[in-house]
């Protein structure tokens, strides 16, 4: 008998294989539907020859999955995992690992989307309300956000809150110089912008404030660790009419008088040391508390109570929801990504703990600071502050510092050199007893550290907390593991995330976050490393951060890249400040007028203002591409003060412009510069780059292109790229050097913004490569022409490019069917809830329409049942035309239906619970129940309760 020929080798699917969703069978079915031979030539009929990339892109060969991780394993090992007790807002935590497992690692909680569909988000905003609750009572103010970016963007969202408070008439914000440094700097950025001046002061000695200051900011307890009663200072401030801001640590807190309970007016801080790691400085979900009569100024979102269909309480985002994209140049604040994910590890932090368990840790640490203190008095040291919780500042005399810091260092441990003669010691949960003896040592003690607590160190008796906080129920009732576990899965189970199905937003690019790309991020060489270590501490992040910083400067054709900026908005603020100090540094400090398609981003006109423009509004025409005559009018007209124009390209309505080397060119001849907002990079990367047609700046989404996850809301990160001669004005920051060298000031309190997760789309690139990064930017075009050529044939598909196809995403035009059946967009999307999807983008850009992106992720069987599902809501909306259903009884109508309203004992409906729940096959074989019904918003804000109420009390309307 024959011998059986030796098979080749099998080797494993490339990641590119797992990560894009088609098979190369599916691509050609789908290519055949739309009459194309290949994707290149569907690329060639969508993308402007002109803009077309000259050569493919230059990066490394694709790695494996499993050479990724060893490729972050060797890297992690170049970071060092010291004891970090250097403080500046910035603590070591112990994670409890029931939430690192069952929140952090979860793709049900961080691949959901912001909860702007509330009837399918029920977990994650109790979650919110849960951290709006615990911040509000340990800050003692009835009104608390659901987080902001990082405590130096809150304190600058503060003090522009004061500002509009105090009616804009006022032009001086004061802080108090032992704030930390980075909160002062990214403050003094953010006032630059919007024209206002700060002044640093010394809180000891003011007496009154001039008459023009409008907002005045504490730091509680102080950067150096001492604790001040501020009724003084406080009370000057009253007497001038200025609003009071404390930057406050929620654990001291559990110790110390409320921030409300002093009468400030409003209290930022972060709760990243409430279990959520370092990450070499984020993210981390930051708060913003204050007065009730201030609530129309809160920046960001604000989770509120309301009712459902059927009278029942049902969360919401209330007031500001997406009000940075309906207001516009008006809106409050260009807040767009939150920190959802590192705000609910927060608030389930403090169920873990409750109470009684946080007060258990501050004692704790509040002990340990007292014993290390009177050693060190007894032993010849004078304290910066004899009042103090957590934080000891050692005076060792002129030159000392170095010799202690490097004495600590080398027994593992980084204390912070403060100045030559003074050395900081910040105490956090993690501390133990060798660190203090080793702490002890590095100062000279020896022995056993005393035990001996003064009485006249610490917290003074006159400035203790006698008020309760976190009484509601969810603070107290989840103490076994096994009750913390459950109430996080309940909550799990209410939302509706990418493990559920496709999420088909617009210009939100909800693709998979692979669990390979995830994993790095738990590993302690990533978490654990405190944002302001000596650099030879962080050797893998910097290695890391170069080299993302050069594979972005080459997917994007430019020449340099910040990673600083937090969030997507936080990039458009950056490249603006930017292209300010461009201007400013030639001597054009005219130039304030930024010219913004109505076509662009809603965030884009928020931005130019705070980085103080004048926004001059650019038409589009009938196609959904700039009006060229209109823009070169505009320009014309504005010519001597023009610095700007944004353009968000592709453009929001979907298509590729091919007038788009033109645009950028007749910008640069009046002497303005193009910013391009680089929220649909995920249509260009590999067949065209910005700095290449002619923009000078761009941001980048990495939690959309580049697969940072969503996180239902937040975290993102939003570096820029820019042109060799924008580089010297990139961000800079206090602590660590980066930036240009004439560069703006931080624009986050983090000197590489959200690094704790930058390794996701490190190892995304690294695992892809430029080839598989090319197939995917065709592969996303591709589903989305397939999907627009099935669903057109049903409804309207509003915009197209020259060729007759779109880009990325598309909008489906709902509007006519408001006259025809009494149908309107939000009544598509609510139904589609029925059928196991979330809601594309919803009446953005255009009202009554739902913008559909796919992304290169989804496989074509997904596709299709999302189609289905949209043709069968087509055929309930024909029946409603048809009179076969009334207008006002129709499964659209009432949607979403709920488990309690279908199996109810009474059903008086002109459609069977059949079809009100089971509309579409594939829901027999799974099926999601929203929670709730379909939500009053008019009533949520009528009747504002943003907080943790007996939800019994809100049962009836």
């Amino acid at each position: 008998m024959p011998e059986r020929p030796v098979e080749p080798a099998c080797f494993p699917a490339s990641f590119m294989d797992r990560h894009i969703g088609p098979s190369a069978a599916d691509v050609a079915t789908m290519l055949a539907s739309l009459e194309l031979g290949s994707l290149e030539q569907l690329i060639d009929v969508a993308l402007p020859r002109g803009i077309r990339a000259a050569s493919a892109l230059s990066l490394p060969a694709a790695v494996s999955e499993a050479e990724g991780l060893r490729r972050m394993r060797a890297l992690s090992r170049q970071n060092a995992v010291m004891r970090s007790f250097l403080g500046m807002g910035y603590a070591q935590t112990i994670p409890p690992p029931v939430i690192v497992r069952n929140i952090l690692e979860n793709p049900g909680w961080y691949t959901a989307y912001t909860p702007y569909q509330a009837e399918i988000a029920q977990g994650r905003l109790e979650a919110l309300l849960n951290f709006q609750t615990m911040v509000s009572d340990l800050c003692a103010l009835p009104l608390c956000n659901a987080s902001l970016l990082d405590e130096g963007t809150a304190a600058a969202e503060a003090m522009a809150l004061c500002h509009r408070v105090a009616g804009g008439r006022r032009q001086c914000f004061w802080v108090a110089q032992d704030c930390h440094p980075q909160t002062i700097a990214v403050v003094r950025t953010r006032a630059e912008g919007l024209g206002l001046e700060v002044r640093v002061g010394d809180p000891t000695t003011v007496d009154r404030f001039p008459e023009d200051t409008f907002g005045i900011l504490l730091q509680y307890p102080g950067t150096y660790g001492a604790v001040r009663d501020p009724s003084a200072i406080i009370e000057s401030a009253r007497a001038s009419g200025a609003l009071v801001v404390m930057a406050c640590d929620l654990l001291a807190l559990t110790k110390l008088r409320a921030p409300g309970e002093w009468g400030a007016d409003v209290a930022i801080g972060s709760a990243q040391r409430f279990g959520v790691p370092m990450g070499f400085g984020g993210p981390h979900a930051a708060f913003l508390a204050t007065r009730d009569e201030h609530k129309r100024h809160v920046p960001g979102r604000v989770i509120g109570l309301s009712r459902d269909a059927q009278g029942r309480p049902a969360l919401r985002m209330a007031m500001q929801t997406r009000e940075q994209h309906i207001r516009r140049e008006r809106a409050t604040s260009n807040i767009c990504t939150a920190q959802v994910l590192l705000a609910v590890m927060a608030s389930m932090y403090g169920v873990y703990h409750g109470p009684d368990g946080l007060l258990r840790i501050a004692d704790r640490v509040h002990t340990c600071a007292r014993r290390l203190g009177g050693a060190l008095e007894r032993s010849g040291y004078s304290l910066e502050s004899r009042q103090f919780f957590d934080t000891v500042t050692v005076n060792v005399g002129a030159g000392g510092a170095r010799r202690v810091v490097e004495a600590a260092l080398a027994k593992g441990i980084n204390l912070r050199e403060v100045d030559d003669g003074r050395v900081g010691i910040a105490l956090d949960e993690t501390v133990e007893e060798g660190d203090l003896e080793a702490i002890w040592g590095a100062f000279g003690g020896r022995g056993p550290l005393p035990t001996e607590l003064p009485e006249h160190l610490g917290c003074p008796e006159s400035l203790r907390r006698r008020s309760a906080y976190m009484q509601h129920p969810v603070f107290h009732r989840h103490r076994a593991e096994h009750e913390m576990l459950r109430y996080m899965r309940r909550l799990e189970a209410k939302d509706l995330s990418l493990t559920t199905s496709m999420i088909a937003l617009g210009s939100c690019t909800m693709k998979l976050n692979a669990t390979t790309e995830m994993m790095p991020v738990t590993w302690p060489e990533w978490s654990d490393i405190h944002p302001f270590v000596p650099a030879a501490q962080a050797g893998g992040y910097h290695r890391m951060i170069s080299d993302l910083e050069a594979w972005l400067a080459e997917i994007t054709g430019f020449s340099a890249v910040s990673l600083q900026p937090n969030s997507g908005a936080q990039g458009e603020y950056a490249g603006l400040m930017v292209i300010r100090a461009y201007h400013r540094d030639r001597g054009d400090l005219h130039r304030d007028v930024c010219l913004i398609p109505v076509s662009a981003h809603g965030t884009n006109p928020a931005s130019a203002v705070m980085a103080g423009m004048q926004v001059v509004v650019v038409a589009c025409d009938e196609n959904g591409n700039i009006d060229l005559a209109d823009l070169r009018s505009k320009a014309d007209a504005h010519r001597e003060r023009l610095a700007a124009l944004m353009v968000t390209y592709p453009s929001t309505h979907g298509v590729f412009e091919t007038t788009i080397r033109e645009i950028c060119a007749l910008v640069h001849e009046r002497g303005g510069q193009v910013y391009l907002d680089g929220a649909n990079m995920n249509a260009q990367v590999g067949l065209c780059r910005p700095g290449d047609y002619g923009a000078d700046v761009c941001h980048l989404n990495l939690h959309k292109t580049f697969c940072i996850p969503h996180g239902g809301g937040g975290p993102g990160v939003g570096p820029i790229a820019v042109a060799a001669h924008l580089a010297p004005f990139l961000p800079g920051h206090p602590v660590v050097r980066c930036g240009g060298e004439r560069g703006v000031g931080p624009i986050a309190a983090a000197p590489f913004g959200s690094a704790g997760i930058l390794a996701i789309p490190y190892l995304y690139i690294a695992m892809m490569g430029g080839a598989g990064l090319t197939r995917a930017t065709q592969i996303a075009i591709l589903n989305a022409n397939y999907m627009a050529h099935r669903l057109q044939q049903h409804f309207r598909v509003l915009y197209t490019g020259a060729g007759g196809r779109v880009a990325h995403e598309f909008i489906v035009d709902l509007r006519a069917f408001k006259a025809t059946a009494g149908v309107e967009a939000e009544d598509v999307a609510k139904r589609l809830m029925d059928y196991g999807f979330h809601a594309p983008t919803m009446s953005f850009p255009v009202a009554g329409t739902l913008m559909i992106e796919p992304t290169e992720s989804e496989s074509k069987a997904e596709l299709d049942r999302f189609c289905d599902a949209m043709i069968a809501i087509r055929g309930e909306i024909a029946a409603i035309e048809r009179g076969d259903l009334p207008r006002d009884d129709n499964p659209l109508k009432h949607a979403p239906h709920t488990a309690a309203v279908v199996t109810s004992s009474t059903w008086e409906h002109a459609y069977t619970r059949e079809q009100a729940a089971y509309p579409a096959p594939w829901l027999r074989e799974h099926k999601y129940w929203p929670t709730v019904g379909r939500v009053d918003n008019a009533w949520g804000d009528r009747n504002l309760v943003c907080a943790c109420p007996p939800l019994e009390d809100y049962a009836s309307p």
